[in-house]
């Protein structure tokens, strides 16, 4: 069904605000940078203001489809800039967590679209993609668009975005298992690997932890401790946890919240943010196989220590 944009810059805006949410979740599932997610909207906001400019909005048949190709593009063009700062970071590198708290005056579709945000975990294996890659998956498997539709939003043909889809859904399928643990299930078992971690109790945290689990802290050369690589294996991840509690000396305030659709741990040390810790399981949901720390303060820059952040013990249920 095509939309009816109103012409002139109001109505290119109001079209713009009411598409925002849905631009802002496809790019970011394609970057995983909150904060180069809103610099791409902010290129594609000026890209479609300059086209109202030139030319009335009666022309578009389908402001959306024109919307998502102009930040789809961004985004694709934008990789470059981010793959140059990869190359200089220090230690292992994670993806910008996204809390899941979108504001009261989200709409229902709003909220829908925030909760499309893939997992940590996904994000991570979806940095190993070529950017075309990852774009088609993002656009076909998390928000459902066709081959050919997505062949307009990148300039290919329907048969090259079909070698796409195929070579990432392969390589993603064969990284990361389609299984996902129940939410009350992931809530307890992050409760209790953040006690044991932070408590340094080894001999929960051997329980816990998968025999092959990872440890991926990400502190970027900002802050301590965060090794410069992973760590692997059980006996040196429970080391790493006990070594942590030992050495921290201030109050941590712990609190439980939805990070990229996942029940998490975002720490703070007083009002500031201190980390974010989100742990992947075993099929089985038993024990933690990944864990993914972020402790880069830039990454952690849109958190804030909101007392009413917490859900309800309900929403778990």
């Amino acid at each position: 069904m095509s939309e009816s944009p109103e012409a002139g810059i109001d109505g290119a805006t109001r079209v713009f605000v009411d598409h925002r949410e849905l631009l802002f979740a496809i790019v970011y599932n394609m970057l995983g940078s909150v904060a180069d997610t809103d610099d791409v909207l902010q290129e594609t906001w000026l890209s479609w203001q300059g086209r109202a400019d030139r030319s009335p909005l009666e022309g578009i048949t389908n402001p959306r489809a024109y919307l998502v190709r102009i930040a789809v593009n961004h985004a694709l063009a934008r990789r470059a800039a981010i793959t140059r700062r990869r190359e200089t970071y220090v230690g292992p590198w994670l993806p910008e967590p996204l809390l899941d708290e979108p504001s009261p005056a989200d709409s229902a579709d709003d909220r829908t679209l925030r909760a499309e945000s893939v997992s940590l975990a996904m994000l991570v294996v979806l940095e190993s993609l070529t950017p075309l890659e990852r774009a088609v998956f993002v656009l076909n498997e998390v928000f459902g668009y066709p081959h050919t539709e997505i062949a307009e939003v990148i300039d290919r043909s329907p048969a090259a975005v079909r070698q796409l889809a195929h070579r990432a859904r392969e390589h993603v399928h064969a990284r990361r298992p389609l299984y996902r643990a129940h939410p009350r299930v992931r809530r307890q078992a992050t409760e209790r690997f953040v006690e044991a971690a932070l408590g340094g109790d080894i001999a929960a945290l051997m329980e816990i932890l998968a025999p092959d689990v990872t440890v991926w802290t990400d502190g970027g050369g900002k802050a301590r401790p965060a090794g410069l690589r992973p760590v692997h294996g059980r006996d040196k991840a429970a080391r790493l946890f006990a070594g942590y509690a030992t050495r921290r000396a201030t109050h941590l305030d712990i609190r439980y919240r939805r990070v990229n659709g996942d029940d998490s741990a975002v720490i703070f040390e007083g009002e500031s943010p201190y980390a974010v810790m989100v742990m992947d399981l075993t099929p089985d949901g038993e024990q933690v196989s990944d864990v993914y720390i972020v402790t880069n303060p830039e990454k952690l820059t849109h958190l804030r220590r909101d007392e009413d952040a917490e859900e309800p013990e309900g929403e778990h249920a």
